[in-house]
């Protein structure tokens, strides 16, 4: 039996639109307002993180969190770059926000048992 080492990475692919709704919902499972909100990306990326490393695999790229984030319904605005260091501004819509939060509840609901 091959024994994890620190330094493996997991080789699993997972979607980005996955790990997207799971660090939205997770988002709003902290007790945060996402649902028509004009949001930083800085505010999610938290969420973002915690989600990559739920799932094992490297942080998206801001393109690559930019783009899923798209694809599951959200609209995403670019603002100048000396705005913020990630220059994008998320909208979620209502369905959007519903859909990441029952994808957490049953994530989470699934891995305790």
């Amino acid at each position: 039996m091959r024994q994890e080492n620190l330094f493996d990475t997991n080789t699993a692919k997972v979607s980005d639109e996955r790990i997207v709704l799971y660090a939205l919902g997770e988002f709003q499972a902290r007790g945060k307002v996402l649902a028509e909100r004009d949001l930083p990306l800085d505010r999610l990326r938290g969420a973002l993180r915690r989600a990559a490393d739920t799932f094992g695999v490297e942080m998206p790229s801001d393109e690559q969190f930019v783009a899923a984030l798209v694809r599951i319904g959200a609209r995403v605005r670019r603002v100048p770059s000396f705005v913020a260091k990630h220059p994008f501004r998320v909208i979620a819509p209502p369905e959007t926000a519903a859909r990441a939060c029952a994808f957490h509840q049953e994530f989470t609901a699934a891995s305790r048992t």
